[in-house]
């Protein structure tokens, strides 16, 4: 019996002490404060764009409807007790929205005497109140004080001026209501342009991201070996990504414009074209192959080479940082039992750059379905490369429909989603890991 109980009071402790639970806590409460900012930062806008998305809000209504109004001084007096008119012009700034308890609240300004009110104004010494009540949708109205103008009205400068007129009231604000709707996923699905646009996207994406990795790996594999120059080569192999992306971006537009570009000039001197070639403007170029009329998508194809060029270097680090960890040993066994150098990369190389391999196409694939700038300053989008971020921009700000375009963002999150769950599940590991 002693030893059962010395034995069940030997064992390790189990769960949670009351020490350690006070330190749990105050480990919590020690970062709370950087997972208040880090959810404030991430999960904001995002929940933001959702709220968006689901109502239909216009470029217009980030400005909540309001009554504007401006204030000015009509008759132009010149002498003392000269007639004059004291003039409020108002108008509802939203075409859709109703605005209920309009209040126009003024001080009259020294020296000007009212002899006659507008029928919704009362004048209590200076302080002018006007209750207009609810006005509707694109409603314009003047109110005008009759009266006369002393000299001290005279002398000042602008005197109307001297105190702003303020109008309170209540209209619906499209962003802050609780009144959903799904017309803008409707809208855009139901558009035949939507699908063509999601096929260029991931065309453009998936293309893009295989050619940045393809051309990493093969200049990882160039620089990994020692010769006279290296260092430089390395370093003149990370000017894409280096430089500025509205100059190379330009760069490319000269070098290929069909007038006065390098390559259009080299390929006409050379006879290879007989007519220059709009790379960027020209959306396919129309072939058979075995008697079949196919098309060749050229402006988004030479989109898709100047991604892979621009963001190849990236690859080419990574790849290459890699390549210097692995064993030379296997290397020099392989050598010694006869493979040929292509046999050491696929069977020996390859298999360890599999998980580097890996997390630089997700990071990559992310990266590229959200890439803007590149499409929008090559070719604006037209031409057959028109993605999913191009048609983020048009629908909100080229249409004015925010509402549409936070769909499409919204679309573009769950596809990066879905596809970074599906790869993190079943992408290649490295192996040994």
């Amino acid at each position: 019996m002693n030893t059962t109980s010395q034995e069940n009071t030997s064992g390790p402790p189990k769960g949670i002490g009351p020490m350690q639970r006070r330190e749990m806590w105050l480990a919590y409460m020690m970062l709370a404060p950087t997972f208040a900012i880090i959810l404030l930062i991430v999960a904001g806008p995002l929940l933001a764009n959702f709220w968006i998305s689901v109502k239909p809000v216009q470029l217009a209504d980030l400005r909540p409807p309001t009554v504007l109004v401006n204030e000015r001084v009509r008759g132009g007096p010149e002498a003392a007790g000269d007639s004059a008119t004291l003039e409020y012009r108002l108008r509802n700034s939203s075409r859709d929205e109703e605005i209920r308890n309009v209040v126009l609240s003024d001080v009259v300004p020294d020296g000007f005497e009212v002899t006659e009110l507008p029928v919704p104004c009362t004048l209590e010494g200076a302080a002018l109140t006007c209750a207009i009540g609810t006005v509707e949708p694109g409603w314009r109205d003047r109110l005008r004080l009759e009266g006369t103008v002393t000299q001290a009205f005279l002398d000042a400068n602008r005197p109307e001026r001297a105190s702003e007129p303020v109008i309170s009231g209540e209209a619906n604000n499209v962003l802050t209501n609780f009144d959903f709707s799904l017309d803008n996923f409707r809208r855009i699905f139901n558009a035949d342009e939507f699908w063509s646009v999601l096929r260029v996207t991931f065309y453009y994406t998936i293309f893009g991201t295989g050619g940045a990795l393809v051309l990493g790996l093969f200049a990882a594999q160039l620089l990994h070996t020692s010769f006279r120059g290296r260092g430089f080569l390395r370093g003149l192999f990370l000017f894409p990504y280096v430089s500025p992306v509205i100059a190379v971006a330009f760069t490319w537009v000269v070098l290929f414009d069909p007038f006065s570009g390098t390559l259009n000039a080299l390929l006409t001197k050379m006879g290879v074209v007989t007519d220059p070639i709009n790379f960027f403007g020209q959306r396919a170029i129309e072939f058979s192959f075995l008697g079949i009329p196919m098309e060749f998508p050229l402006a988004l194809t030479t989109v898709i080479a100047f991604e892979a060029w621009r963001y190849f270097p990236l690859s080419f680090l990574f790849i290459l940082a890699r390549m210097q960890s692995i064993n030379t040993d296997m290397y020099e066994a392989a050598e010694m039992d006869g493979a040929t150098p292509l046999q050491q990369f696929w069977y020996l190389s390859l298999p360890q750059l599999m998980g580097i391999l890996s997390v630089l196409f997700l990071l990559r694939f992310i990266w590229t379905f959200n890439k803007f700038d590149d499409i929008f300053l090559l070719t604006g989008g037209n031409a057959g490369t028109r993605t999913l971020t191009v048609d983020v921009y048009e629908q909100g700000f080229a249409l004015s429909n925010l509402g549409a375009g936070a769909a499409v963002a919204v679309v573009v999150f769950v596809v990066l989603v879905t596809f970074a769950t599906l790869f993190i599940r079943f992408s290649p590991k490295e192996e040994g890991l």
